[in-house]
């Protein structure tokens, strides 16, 4: 266990290497092929209720999905941790300069106190960051498990889909009993089927 513990750690460290070696050019590039491939999707054209995430660090810049998304009048939906780690609710934004904010820890949320809640079984896909991933589905998150709670939860129905730079695939992400796989992954380069 240990030893995951800490190849996963160092997994980590040679993601941020490689990516901060990109320019912020190539970045944003690849970002936008990522971006507009997920737009030509077809479980993410069908789907009404979308599941998104707020970026953070190396993971795909989810603003402009979020726009397009609402622009596309689908029903944009972002988790909130609880107090309570594991307790994580889902909450309906309709204007993202409005309703989100940013917590005293400085990470962008939904306001839990003007957004709606949002019930997890009515999720039709869930786009899901990570700062690794492999061809089975395996998913190297940013460590604090939030994506491994809230996995199990959705509907086996609800696609699982990773955004991600061909730059994050490897061959094998460390994984534990814990950590949850998913479905699809959608890079600059390819899509990859797990299902």
């Amino acid at each position: 266990m240990e030893d995951t513990k800490d190849k996963k750690h160092e997994f980590r460290e040679q993601m941020a290497a490689k990516l901060s070696a990109l320019s912020p050019d190539d970045l944003a590039e690849k970002n936008q092929i990522v971006v507009d491939k997920l737009f030509d999707f077809a479980n993410f054209l069908e789907a009404k209720i979308v599941l998104l995430y707020l970026s953070k660090g190396w993971e795909i810049e989810s603003k402009l999905i979020i726009e397009r998304s609402l622009e596309m009048n689908k029903i944009v939906v972002l988790p909130l941790r609880g107090k309570d780690r594991p307790k994580i609710s889902l909450h309906k934004i309709d204007v993202p300069d409005r309703d989100i904010i940013q917590n005293p820890e400085g990470l962008l949320i939904p306001d839990a106190a003007r957004c709606k809640k949002v019930p997890i079984d009515c999720i039709d896909i869930a786009i899901v960051p990570g700062l690794a991933f492999d061809e089975k589905g395996g998913r190297l998150g940013s460590g604090d498990g939030y994506y491994d709670h809230l996995i199990p939860k959705l509907p086996i129905t609800t696609r699982k889909v990773a955004v991600a730079l061909e730059t994050q695939m490897v061959p094998l992400v460390p994984m534990e009993s814990h950590d949850k796989y998913v479905d699809i992954i959608i890079t600059d380069s390819r899509i990859i089927y797990k299902i």
